[in-house]
């Protein structure tokens, strides 16, 4: 998803919608994984590479968003963030929290949770934000033999970032999803599959969509990442597809819903629906 707000350019990953790998690209930073899960008996790594041609600088820090019942991630000032939300921000550390990188240079960003004694079990949330430190913007000679300028100019520059989610489980936590209706509608960058998917218990769901029709081997449409956080229990998810394909999904369909192919990719759910 790429949305522009404040003179930024910021992806969200792996909460969205789709994430066709597990690494994620937003500018000339390549993130991987782009999602953690923490239970506070051992860290991880998430590894940063800059694919560009210059060197490049990146600051890392921790920010609170929240999922809506449209399937979006609204960032919320730390101010207004939960207990739980601040828990999250307090307990998650992380290592280095600023790095210079040249051209195809990896750099591994070490990841660990101090879970305070007497946490309540539960699902804690934060997403690491890494973001680019522009270049200082070059001083611009003047020709002398010019008139010197008037007025204020204005010159935006865009600044990339990527947003993670890094999720501590305290407890032994469960959840389970419903698929529900399916239509084919219509957004401002064109027309999408998009369906009701409901949660309940303690975690969130994560996982791939694949979407058949009765008698066809190949699947219509196949999206990964899709994930249901528990400040919701009902998100939409919209899935833009090509016209031609919409049509297509018109229909008879069957709608499955499986875990992430690397817990095993058990099926979540799984629903027959007639999609208008």
């Amino acid at each position: 998803m790429l949305r522009f707000f404040k003179g930024f350019c910021l992806f969200s990953a792996a909460a969205l919608g789709v994430a066709a790998t597990p690494a994620f690209a937003a500018g000339d930073l390549l993130v991987a994984p782009t999602r953690v899960i923490l239970d506070g008996s051992r860290g991880t790594e998430v590894v940063l590479n800059n694919i560009g041609s210059a060197p490049a600088t990146y600051r890392i820090s921790l920010e609170v968003k929240r999922m809506t019942p449209e399937g979006g991630l609204d960032e919320i000032d730390e101010a207004n963030a939960t207990p739980a939300e601040r828990a999250a921000l307090d307990m998650i550390a992380f290592s280095p929290r600023r790095v210079t990188l040249p051209p195809n240079q990896p750099q591994v960003i070490r990841v660990g949770v101090r879970i305070p004694e007497g946490l309540a079990p539960g699902e804690y949330r934060a997403h690491m934000l890494f973001r680019a430190v522009p270049d200082a913007a070059p001083a611009i000679a003047l020709d002398p033999a010019k008139p010197a300028p008037t007025g204020v100019s204005i010159a935006l520059t865009p600044i990339y970032g990527i947003t993670i989610p890094i999720i501590v489980r305290v407890g032994d936590l469960g959840a389970t999803a419903k698929i529900g209706n399916a239509w084919v509608g219509e957004t401002k960058d064109g027309p999408a599959f998009e369906f009701d998917l409901a949660r309940n218990g303690e975690r969130s769901v994560y996982g791939d969509i694949e979407v058949t029709r009765p008698g066809v081997a190949e699947p219509l449409l196949l999206a990964r990442g899709i994930a249901v956080y528990p400040e919701v229990g009902t998100r939409k998810v919209s899935l833009r597809v090509p016209p031609e394909l919409a049509a297509k999904l018109k229909g008879p369909v069957q709608i499955r819903y499986t875990e992430d192919r690397e817990v095993g990719g058990g099926t979540i759910d799984r629903a027959d629906r007639v999609v208008k």
